[in-house]
């Protein structure tokens, strides 16, 4: 049984796309980079960022 406080995960993932599609519709970098498939915490791309958009390809 699950409580009133708890996530489903497909509540969880519709809940984690309406925050990136939100954050897409008001142009935040973070937004953006979802958007491009690029690295959106800091990491390098200079040499990395080709491996990561293959990673993370859906």
């Amino acid at each position: 049984m699950i409580g009133q406080d708890h996530v489903v995960h497909w509540e969880l993932k519709r809940e984690e796309r309406a925050d990136i599609e939100r954050l897409i519709s008001i142009s935040r970098y973070r937004g953006i980079r979802h958007q491009e498939g690029s690295p959106l915490r800091g990491q390098r791309t200079h040499t990395n960022a080709r491996t990561s958009r293959k990673q993370n390809r859906k």
